[in-house]
């Protein structure tokens, strides 16, 4: 478990794991609005050498990005209530792919999820610290 006390801690947190991913790595975050999700993306990207702004795509569904180590697809189901809706979108294209598919609110396809899926849980401490835990 590490201890965020800010934004800019859970990009470097997210930079520094950036650079464990192999090609076909999931990473599923959990956390309620705020946690900081988008904020850990935005560290993975820049740990995969992509220079892009990184977004949420809250309603876009996906973000893909290029230009680094390895492809980023950043994937948002925040907006999606059931797994039918997640394979609607060809969301298991992105499992297992040639780059890295990072899926904020995973819980709501844990069963579409591959064995080897890291799962990240981000947790509100106060205004400004967050928990993270790696699982």
């Amino acid at each position: 478990m590490t201890i965020s006390h800010s934004a800019e801690e859970t990009i470097a947190f997210g930079r520094q794991l950036a650079g464990t991913f192999r090609a076909g790595a999931v990473l599923a975050l959990t956390g309620d609005l705020g946690a900081g999700k988008t904020c850990l993306v935005k560290g993975l990207a820049a740990g995969l050498g992509i220079t892009h702004a990184v977004t949420s795509p809250t309603f876009t569904l996906i973000h893909e990005y290029r230009g680094g180590r390895l492809p980023l697809a950043h994937i948002d189901l925040y907006r999606l209530e059931t797994t039918v809706e997640a394979v609607s979108i060809c969301i298991e294209d992105y499992l297992g792919g040639e780059g890295v598919t990072v899926i904020e609110w995973a819980e709501r396809i844990e069963s579409l999820l591959p064995a080897h899926t890291q799962r990240i849980r981000l947790t509100v401490v106060d205004e400004t610290t967050r928990q993270i835990e790696v699982t």
